[in-house]
């Protein structure tokens, strides 16, 4: 599993086109501010430890937020950070469950469309913390 968060003071996406054929057909774009927005990516190793990656996933997100008392998280599904990449099913099961996992503890969670190419624009802030990069 790979993660690279950001906090982000302001961030916008629009949906562009489908790297999924079976994923219904939407359009949509959607912005918040001052959230933590996470790009994660999925490996195969990732398929056999589902638990523990979900639950590392989530502490991750939630220390990050701490730090600028955030409540909002964005959720990125972005399938560049490694060689390696799990499932599509896999990927797609993880994120339902972090997003469940962040709302029952109070956090708002926006996600990217799953089996989407996304335009985005992000400003980040520029605190050191303000980007980090998490492997487990």
């Amino acid at each position: 599993m790979k993660l690279l968060m950001f906090y982000t003071k302001e961030w916008w996406y629009k949906t562009a086109s489908k790297t999924i054929m079976t994923v219904p057909d939407i359009e949509i774009e959607e912005s918040m501010h001052d959230a933590v927005t996470v790009f994660f990516h999925c490996e195969s190793g990732d398929e056999e430890r589902f638990g523990s990656v979900c639950e590392k996933f989530v502490k991750n997100v939630k220390w990050l937020a701490g730090k600028f008392s955030a409540r909002n998280v964005i959720l990125h599904s972005f399938n560049h950070l490694s060689s390696s990449k799990s499932s599509p099913d896999f990927a797609r099961q993880l994120l339902d469950e972090v997003i469940v996992r962040l709302e029952r503890t109070g956090y708002t969670v926006m996600h990217t469309p799953f089996g989407y190419f996304n335009e985005f624009r992000m400003h980040v802030a520029g605190d050191s913390l303000a980007k980090v990069f998490k492997e487990f």
